[in-house]
């Protein structure tokens, strides 16, 4: 079964979709290319309590274990 980390990523839609991505206390903020190939539902079945598009920047709201997913994202790219 795939991670909290893995089902994030591909709601981004995947990691040739985020340019940067970071833990911000109780959310991940990325930078993807292609806003479009994002999957609210996908976040949330993930257990992202909300998502925030504003272009290409996506903030996913994910709780106090924002920070461990992103290093965890990191180490996937």
């Amino acid at each position: 079964m795939a991670s909290k980390a893995e089902k994030i990523v591909a709601g981004l839609g995947g990691l040739d979709n985020i340019s940067d991505i970071e833990g911000c206390i109780t959310r991940l903020r990325t930078e993807v290319y292609d806003a479009s190939k994002v999957d609210e539902a996908a976040l949330k079945a993930a257990g992202a309590h909300g998502v925030v598009k504003m272009g290409t920047a996506i903030q996913v709201v994910i709780g106090t274990d924002a920070d461990p997913i992103a290093a965890d994202i990191e180490d996937m790219m």
